[in-house]
């Protein structure tokens, strides 16, 4: 079979949803064109920002990084700046994040990082260990979303870039419904959040991009893919939701594009706020639907239940990154 688009290569990849079948050249173009007309549909970058992109060192990440080094190549007045988090959990993060920084090397892109243990006093690991009848995964979410935040107001930027696709949009919007919040379910779908005093609004490019086409962008572009799988993720709701669409979009093709279809449709008829609450945090300063951010209510959890028997160390009260890197200029030495 060849290629729907140039018609003389032959097809590696078939778009079932659409009937279209894509060449290796075609599949790169392709993806990449349909980047650029989501940023451009939601008005997500001008050419003067400085943008954020939080990286992990997983293939979704990293592609992102690669798309959009190449789209603001042509404004000069764009910076990019990566931004990475190691939430301290043993033998995952290290890896993903020494492959992120060599890539970031490769494209000439400047680097900065944190860490739980720099920002909260503590790696994920001992504050799992501290709370064993805790979600790890809302602790990680909850903490690195604050600690994305951080990093973006140290460097000034004006835009915070994640790697968000299709897949990760829809299995959001189904599992707040699981647990029976509608609102955050609504509000996860924006591809925008809406500009908020100290906070950069977050942009989401792979808003529309299946995740299986991210993978095989990353493989032709040769792009590090990190194969090894979150150890606190065996038994996440995630997992299920995951196998679960899958298996509908295997026997129904578009059936992802058709449910974000129609929950936005039904976030429009809600009236819903892109972002809960307007308030600010009493303790840290930050965005807040309540008195208390929820990082902040987190920490005090595990504060007020282990400080006495050592398990944390003392938060910072002047949090700052661990490490910041820049690419060498043209005319420096090895």
């Amino acid at each position: 079979m060849n290629c729907s688009i140039c018609k003389s290569s032959a097809a590696i990849y078939l778009r079932r949803n659409e009937g279209v079948a894509l060449c290796a050249g075609c599949l790169i173009g392709n993806l990449e064109d349909k980047v650029r007309r989501t940023i451009s549909k939601y008005d997500m970058l001008k050419p003067n920002d400085k943008i954020a992109v939080a990286v992990s060192g997983g293939k979704d990440s990293l592609s992102l990084l690669n798309i959009l080094s190449k789209l603001t190549a042509r404004f000069p007045s764009c910076e990019l700046v990566a931004v990475m988090v190691d939430e301290g959990i043993g033998g995952y993060r290290d890896g993903a994040l020494s492959i992120a920084k060599g890539f970031c090397e490769v494209l000439g892109i400047p680097w900065i990082a944190t860490s739980f243990k720099e920002l909260y006093g503590s790696p994920l690991d001992e504050m799992i260990a501290s709370q064993p009848e805790g979600n790890p995964c809302s602790y990680c979410g909850v903490l690195r979303r604050k600690a994305l935040n951080h990093l973006a107001e140290i460097l000034g930027a004006n835009k915070l870039a994640l790697a968000h696709n299709l897949d990760d949009v829809v299995q959001t919007f189904l599992i707040n419904l699981i647990r029976g919040d509608p609102g955050r379910a609504l509000r996860a779908l924006s591809p925008v959040s809406p500009p908020r005093q100290g906070i950069a609004p977050r942009i989401k490019p792979f808003f529309r991009i299946p995740e299986k086409e991210i993978a095989l962008y990353a493989y032709l572009n040769g792009i590090p893919i990190v194969s090894s799988a979150c150890p606190y993720g065996k038994g996440a709701i995630r997992n299920d939701v995951r196998a679960a669409l899958n298996i509908l979009e295997l026997r129904h093709p578009g059936a992802k594009y058709s449910i974000l279809r129609s929950a936005q449709s039904l976030r429009s008829l809600a009236k819903c706020s892109s972002e809960a609450g307007e308030g600010i945090c009493k303790i840290c300063g930050g965005p807040s639907s309540g008195e208390v951010c929820k990082a902040c209510a987190l920490m005090g959890l595990i504060r007020r239940r282990d400080i006495a028997v050592g398990h944390l160390g003392a938060p910072r009260a002047d949090p700052c990154p661990t490490q910041a890197r820049s690419p060498p200029s043209a005319d420096a030495g090895p």
